[in-house]
Formats: structure tokens, sequence, C-alpha cells
């Protein structure tokens, strides 16, 4: 059963509220961001409450900033007054924020943003062990402040009359009931006649996290030489469009096989492979699902997108692909490979929805 989400400012006199940290990115719209802020007007001096959702992009850690500006580039902002209630606001609140407002004796004001659908899905690219600070990646924050103006970079505002969330935008896979990738590749040895052909395929072609990925091999070896180990990896490949176009391929799963396929032999057989996060928890530069917290992340989901869409408002691009390599042969000549790829997707299932009753509401 989930929590709501809550955040006080230090003075107590401001509270934000969430339903849920995970926005869903549908391809071509996104699910909007509601929430409340319980607003205690006794202090605010003729101040003014808003709230800003901002989408921003930062490359490389804390410790690189030189002369203190950042490697962060804003990539979008908006901003809406809460309090007092403006009176051209006038759309309808969804359940929560109705049941919010309920819940918080009159103090309750509802806000309303609308994500882009070009903006960048939530993307950290996990740091090295001496890395300090924030990561490279893309993170979206809902702030409420307390201030006479939105957005007036002369007037300052004290953290304790600020309060913030840190949110995702997700990608989830769509209904998986398509067959995966197939690869199929021949090759011809010296003073042998014929070739031995290998052959990958996927069962899906949508993958989920943390579950096994089946991958079917089908070997006919017409050659002269004898297959000796069948080996399985599989590596992420991230793109990072935005800043300076920095790419990174790691093999976040290697699995070796001692499989003996002798000349003129057939074989077909069925492999199941995890990769998971936890394996690949040391290795710098592996893109992770944003980064709330640990246990709350996979790896990167791999990225859709629409054919229309500028890639470099994409951030970061993430894709998968699986590598099924035959070692062949010994001796004088020494050891051939066979190898082939294909393409992998690597997502989450969208989750079961949570209805209004199954929450929460503490608004203490």
């Amino acid at each position: 059963m989930p929590n709501i989400f809550k955040k006080n400012n230090k003075n107590r006199n401001m509270v934000l509220f969430l339903g849920r940290r995970d926005f869903t990115d549908h391809v071509d719209h996104v699910d909007i961001v509601d929430g409340v802020v319980k607003v205690d007007p006794t202090n605010l001096k003729g101040r003014k409450v808003w709230v800003s959702l901002s989408c921003a992009f930062r490359y490389g850690s804390e410790d690189l900033d030189v002369m203190g500006i950042g490697f962060r580039k804003n990539l979008w902002m908006d901003w809406t007054q809460v309090y007092p209630a403006p009176a051209s606001q006038k759309q309808g609140n969804t359940a929560l924020q109705d049941a919010l407002i309920g819940k918080c004796g009159g103090q309750g004001y509802p806000f309303t943003f609308h994500i882009p659908a070009n903006l960048p899905c939530s993307v950290s690219m996990q740091p090295g062990p001496k890395d300090k600070g924030k990561c490279c990646g893309v993170d979206f924050e809902v702030r409420a402040y307390i201030a006479n103006a939105a957005d007036n970079p002369e007037e300052h505002i004290s953290k304790k009359d600020s309060c913030r969330l840190i949110i995702r935008k997700v990608q989830y896979s769509p209904p998986n009931d398509v067959a995966g990738s197939r690869a199929e590749t021949s090759k011809q040895f010296l003073m042998s006649d014929k070739p031995v052909t290998l052959e990958a395929s996927l069962a899906k072609e949508y993958n989920y996290h943390g579950e096994p990925i089946s991958i079917k091999v089908k070997v006919n070896n017409e050659s002269g030489k004898a297959v000796n180990t069948i080996q399985l990896w599989i590596e992420q490949l991230t793109d990072v469009v935005l800043y300076s176009s920095d790419k990174y391929t790691r093999t976040i799963l290697f699995e070796e096989f001692n499989e003996t396929i002798n000349p003129n032999e057939a074989y077909e057989k069925e492999f199941a492979v995890t990769p998971s996060l936890s394996q690949n928890k040391d290795k710098h530069g592996i893109a992770v699902d944003g980064k709330l917290k640990y246990e709350d992340t996979n790896l990167a989901s791999s990225t859709l997108m629409m054919t229309e869409q500028t890639r470099e408002m994409r951030g970061i691009l993430v894709s998968y692909k699986i590598r099924v390599v035959l070692t062949m042969g010994s001796g004088v000549l020494g050891a051939s490979e066979v190898q082939v790829e294909i393409p992998m997707t690597l997502m989450c299932p969208k989750p079961r929805e949570f209805s209004l009753e199954e929450m929460i509401l503490d608004v203490a």
C-alpha cells in the first residue's frame, strides 16, 4: 500500500505533497504531475507561494565544477502560483488533489504540470567509487518556495522557505506479445569445404529487468573444426547526446558455456541469463533508471522514441545488444571465433495502479 510523498520546509509553514514519484512517458505524452501544497499563511509577510517543475541535465559530478560554474544545463522549467490562489486558475482537480485538500483543513492548494513529451527520461550515469556529489544524468525536481516573484534572479530565497522532491520520468514496456530479434551468420575456414552457421534469436522483443532473458542458439557445424565454447555477452550502449555526444559501451553480463559441437553436427539449445544492477554496482559509466536510491532503481531502460523527435533533446539514449560467440578449434592454426549480434530491449513492465482508497493520505 503506497504512502503519499511529502516534504516540509524548515520553517514548518509549508508542506509539499505528491501521490507518486514515477510519471510515465507514453512516447507521445506524459502523465500529468499533480500535487498539493499545504500553506500556513501566518508568517508569509505578503509573499506568495509558488511551485516549479524543472528538468535539468548534469554533465559530470560536483567536484568537476570550475570556479563555481557547474556542468549543468536547465532543459525546461515551468512554475505556477498556488497561494494566494490566482482567480484565473479554474481547472478541475484530480481525485488525489481533492482528497488531499480535504485532509489539509482548508490550507491545501493544488498544482498541475504537463511535461513535454520530447524531454528526456530520468537516467543517471553510475559514478566511480571515488566520485563525489551528483553524477551525470537527467533529473526532474518539484520545488515549492515562498517568494515575491516566480523567477527573479535578484531575489534571495532562503533554504528555510523552500522544499523539494525529486521525481522520475520513466518509460514502461508496451504489451509484450511480439517475438524478439533474430540474426544469422556463416563462416568458412581455410581447408574446410563447408561453413559453420550460427543463428541466435530472442523469445521476446521486450525483456523485463530482473527476469531471465531467453536466447535460442542454433549451430550447424559443417566445417572441419569443433566448437569448444559458447559465450554470451550483453552490452549496454549509452549515448550522451545533449552535451558532447559521449558514447559508452559497458559489458553488463558475460557467461561462458562449455559446449562441444563436433564437425558435421547440428546443435540447438535455449539459454537463460539475467543481467542486473547488483552485478554491476562497481562499474563506472553504467546507466541506471534515475537514482532516487539504489534499492529503488534498475539498469537504465531502453529508450523509446518517436521518429520525429530530436535526438539532442533526449539527453541520454540507452540501448542493449547481445553477442553470441562460438570459439572453435585450437592447435597450430589457433582458435577462431564466429559471432552474431542481436538488439535487445530491456524495460520495466507497467506497474499496477493503486486506487485512491488504497493510498495512505498522511498529511500530518
